[in-house]
């Protein structure tokens, strides 16, 4: 892992903020294609559109990977990819965008977890304190219903909790077996394994009859799928390991923070209305999720 050695900076805080508005326009970009396609062809379009992008870089590192280390990246490539961008979708069919973009802060804590359970790290007080923080925070939003008073759990939220969980598996699994290998090679090959899953699911459906039936609105949603699956994957996991190179993790990890900001401002401008209680639960949230990484 790179020393923490090297002062950020101007360019460095530029490709923060790039990295916060392209990852934050993640969630209102779901909502886009939402309006047109099922959860699950939302989803499995927006994998599509990374498989596309990344499989020329795939097809020319294939025999770069070590034989041992194919099922580590097929993890990953469900696990940081493929399962989320489901689970996302199906979240924001009952959720706002802006709260799952809060939610979505929530990965550096499980990645942290499974590190703990499954790869026996260590655990501080503070840090410990930092995740209960956190869940409460995550665990009220849940209950706010949309008047910003406390009513019956909103299930979806464990959708986001459970991609949040994914993330977590995927990182450590790169952490821990496949850090010898290039960032964008890892990326590209993970992709290029479950991208064609996704092409065969849209071939069941009848995804192809509402390009038909509704052209304008079809390509619409299917164009801001694209620009998910491009942005997100692909230019986003680039500049993220060059802040990383070129900086440190902690400050590369500082996007954790702005990313909620950012849906929050998507969401806001779209009409979502976010009151009092929900301001508190992602108040308590980001507040744990930063105990938890400053520890």
């Amino acid at each position: 892992m790179p020393q923490d050695t090297q002062k950020p900076q101007l360019r460095h805080w530029l490709l923060l903020i790039l990295l916060s508005i392209i990852w934050g326009s993640s969630f209102i970009l779901i909502k886009r294609g939402l309006l047109v396609f099922n959860a699950a062809e939302t989803g499995a379009i927006r994998v599509f559109w990374a498989c596309i992008v990344l499989l020329p870089v795939a097809i020319l590192k294939f025999k770069k990977i070590p034989k041992g280390k194919w099922k580590y990246i097929l993890i990953m490539g469900l696990c940081g990819n493929f399962i989320p961008a489901f689970l996302f979708a199906k979240a924001q069919t009952q959720l706002a965008s802006s709260l799952t973009g809060v939610l979505n802060a929530l990965t550096p804590l499980f990645t942290f977890l499974i590190g703990i359970f499954v790869f026996k790290y260590g655990i501080s007080k503070r840090q410990l304190t930092g995740l209960t923080i956190a869940f409460l925070g995550s665990f009220s939003l849940s209950f706010v219903s949309s008047d910003g008073s406390f009513g019956q759990i909103n299930y979806y939220v464990f959708f986001v909790i459970a991609a949040a969980i994914c993330y977590g598996i995927s990182t450590n699994v790169i952490k821990v077996y496949l850090t010898e290998i290039p960032s964008l090679v890892l990326t590209s090959v993970a992709i290029s394994l479950v991208g064609p899953i996704s092409v065969f699911y849209l071939m069941t459906t009848d995804v192809f009859l509402k390009f038909e039936t509704k052209p304008t609105e079809a390509w619409g949603a299917f164009g801001y799928l694209g620009l998910l699956g491009i942005m997100s994957t692909a230019i986003a996991l680039v500049i993220f390991n060059r802040m990383i190179k070129q900086t440190s993790a902690v400050f590369a990890s500082s996007v954790t923070y702005i990313i909620p900001v950012v849906a929050i401002f998507w969401g806001v401008w779209d009409g979502e209305q976010l009151l009092t209680l929900h301001y508190v639960g992602i108040f308590t949230t980001l507040v744990g999720v930063y105990i938890t990484n400053r520890s």
